[in-house]
């Protein structure tokens, strides 16, 4: 068996910590501010480059908004599951599919979908009490088991991630892509 990762460690003990700090309001909040970071280096990728890889093993920002959408599914379903019958969820799979989402065929149309989304899991966390089920774990590979309220910040850091890697794939076509919103 072999150790931890530390970082993984870290980030692990930042969302526990701030989880469980901050109310669901707060929470919510929280990632509707910092998905407007993820919205606008999505935008800034240029259009004729939106589905180009930058390398061979690298992801275009096509199939990195299509894993960032499926992980918004899954994550918002298995809380949901959780609050409304204390389902178990699977355990999470944040692997790249290396697929694209048919009908979504610019960032705008990525973006629709997943606030689409968010809003009807943000709606569903605001009725909660923020206390329900919390020993049920929401299990991610790398990070282990989280509570509902965890992996809901846990999606708040995964958008990020996936931030840094859109807003490189736009350094590397070197766009300025699109201005929000588009027209």
């Amino acid at each position: 068996m072999t150790a931890p990762d530390p970082e993984a460690q870290r980030i692990r003990s930042y969302l526990v910590t701030q989880a469980n700090r901050l109310t669901i309001p707060e929470l919510v909040e929280k990632m509707t501010a910092d998905a407007l970071q993820l919205r606008d280096a999505a935008a800034a990728v240029p259009p004729a480059d939106f589905n180009d890889r930058p390398g061979a093993d690298e992801w275009s920002a096509a199939e990195v908004l299509t894993h960032v959408l499926e992980m918004t599914e899954r994550g918002a379903e298995s809380i949901e599951g959780i609050l409304d019958h204390g389902a178990i969820p699977p355990r999470m799979a944040d692997q790249i599919s290396g697929e694209t989402r048919s009908g979504l065929q610019t960032a705008a149309d990525y973006w629709q979908a997943f606030t689409a989304r968010r809003e009807l899991l943000y709606a569903r966390v605001l009725g909660a009490s923020g206390d329900e089920h919390l020993e049920i774990p929401i299990t991610h590979p790398n990070f282990g088991p989280f509570s509902w309220r965890e992996w809901l910040l846990f999606m708040r850091v995964h958008d990020l991630d996936h931030m840094r890697q859109l807003q490189a794939i736009t350094a590397h076509f070197g766009g300025a892509g699109q201005s929000w919103p588009p027209p």
